[in-house]
């Protein structure tokens, strides 16, 4: 396996600072059970009934479903672990879990619904709007482009291949439209939406900005629709998390350009402007950055950070649907932060030549990492060549950059 041995590699095996109390997201006191409250809402208390008596050696942690584990999890410096246990257990219960409750997401521009599991755990699922050839047409403006299903599963994986880390658990699902959505949801305004077509496949559309309409419904075959199961992250009632327009956000206007697309030294402004003047916030970004160019990503506008821990942590790279859209072009202008500022961190750099050699080679990687979700192939063949040109497309940057 590629993969294994990618990750046993010493890059990928740098040890994260030591983590104390204070940069944990949440304190939990591992002899306390915890119960969700019954109040209709998702927040977990402290369960003082609860049955104190516990199978001999076990904790209360050793009985937590693995979504809550991997919330207790997050601290300041990584949203999983590398080498985390819990994984194939996430995403296998993204994958299989029986769906108790659907209901849409409100707000964005496309439909989304939220999914719940018997275990309270919860999903964002993003149902599949275009087959794995069809590219983006040319003529369409990234903000008006589909969310694509099969992005938001490669996106995770690449984010890990990358070291980042910073994108929750996603795995693929096939949904049984009827009895999955329709039949148990509670959302009276999703339910007006369901149809059945011409061709007697159950079809519904939502409410959103975009593409909600029966011109753009969502139809199984007859009944089965495939879709990204995304593992929610805390409540934002339990964890705030504050959201900070990139710099380098476009202008979603048809035909104005934002300042950075106009000025040159563009990076010297952003480089005094908090929070990128100090720390390594702008290296996060910039991070954040080489992602999206390789996998073709124009819709970053925003990211989070979890409240709790200031200025000093990672950046969730949350919303990947627009990724993978063409790939036969490579749109540079993503790449701005990294151009202008000619600053990447070094780990980033030499896990990024690392992917370049032929042992670790980044198309085989992620292709070896998709392999293993119930909807594989994710992405059609192309898509994982366009990774390897890209990629090299970065490096000659930064070796633009060390030369210069």
């Amino acid at each position: 396996s590629k993969l294994a041995a990618l990750f046993a590699h010493p890059l990928y095996n740098i040890p994260i600072p030591e983590v104390m109390e204070k940069d944990k997201l949440f304190v939990v006191n591992p002899m306390e059970k915890f119960s969700l409250s019954h109040s209709g809402s998702d927040e977990w208390v402290s369960s003082s009934r609860a049955e104190t008596l516990l199978p001999t050696g076990k904790t209360a942690y050793d009985t937590y479903p693995a979504w809550l584990k991997f919330h207790v999890g997050i601290n300041r410096y990584e949203l999983y672990p590398r080498q985390d246990p819990l994984m194939p257990t996430i995403l296998q219960d993204l994958a299989t879990q029986r769906i108790v409750s659907s209901v849409q997401k409100s707000g964005g521009t496309q439909l989304k619904l939220i999914m719940t599991f018997p275990n309270y755990g919860q999903a964002l699922f993003k149902p599949m709007k275009q087959t794995r050839d069809q590219e983006t047409p040319i003529d369409f403006f990234y903000f008006s482009d589909f969310e694509r299903h099969n992005a938001e599963i490669a996106a995770f994986h690449l984010d890990r291949i990358l070291d980042f880390r910073r994108i929750p658990p996603v795995s693929g699902r096939l949904v049984n439209i009827t009895k999955e959505i329709r039949d148990i949801t509670t959302d009276k305004k999703l339910a007006k939406t369901f149809f059945i077509s011409p061709a007697g496949n159950v079809c519904f559309y939502g409410e959103c900005s975009y593409y909600c309409s029966t011109e753009h419904a969502l139809c199984g075959k007859p009944d089965q629709l495939e879709g990204s199961m995304a593992a929610l992250l805390p409540d934002k009632t339990l964890a705030k998390r504050h959201s900070w327009r990139s710099p380098w956000r476009r202008s979603y206007h048809k035909s104005k350009k934002a300042e950075w697309e106009l000025n040159p030294n563009y990076c010297a402004q952003v480089r005094e402007t908090p929070p990128y003047d100090r720390g390594h916030r702008l290296l996060d970004l910039i991070d954040m950055t080489v992602l999206d160019f390789l996998m073709g990503n124009m819709d970053r506008h925003h990211y989070e950070t979890f409240e709790k821990f200031g200025n000093d942590t990672f950046l969730l790279h949350l919303d990947n649907g627009r990724g993978f859209g063409t790939h036969s072009h490579d749109e540079m202008s993503i790449l701005a932060p990294l151009q202008q500022c000619c600053s990447i961190k070094k780990s980033t750099y030499l896990r990024l030549q690392l992917l370049a050699t032929q042992p670790y080679l980044l198309s085989d990687v992620l292709r070896e990492a998709l392999a293993a979700d119930p909807l594989t192939p994710i992405l059609a063949e192309p898509h994982l060549q366009a990774l390897d040109r890209r990629l090299g497309k970065v490096l000659d940057m930064v070796a633009h950059c060390l030369a210069g």
